[in-house]
């Protein structure tokens, strides 16, 4: 799925860089300059999306982060989160979350 999501956003224009785990994430925040994370919320091994965007953004404290997840998060304060894309997510959609991740936002 995170390939067939990659083709869409780099057909889209973007460069796309997809790992599969989030020691190889980490490795590509350090060496690659990226603009943004596209994470699950939900991942395999020991980690999820959530501590991996908290470890982004000790890197890189004002990285843009979009979420997906196929489960129910309406306990969760999106307002804190950020963007979340409910699975499955199609071309349209991700995409145009992408663009809102990029546009600047409003001081509270």
């Amino acid at each position: 799925m995170a390939a067939a999501l990659g083709t869409i956003v780099e057909q889209a224009g973007y460069r796309v860089t997809v790992v599969s785990h989030f020691e190889h994430a980490l490795n590509v925040l350090e060496s690659d300059a990226i603009d943004l994370l596209v994470t699950d919320i939900v991942m395999p091994k020991s980690i999820n999306g959530l501590a991996l965007s908290r470890m982004a953004r000790m890197r890189r404290p004002t990285l843009p982060v979009v979420y997906m997840t196929a489960y129910d998060i309406s306990g969760v304060d999106r307002q804190v989160l950020g963007e979340v894309l409910r699975k499955p997510v199609d071309r349209e959609m991700l995409l145009d979350a992408i663009e809102r991740a990029f546009q600047p936002t409003e001081p509270s």
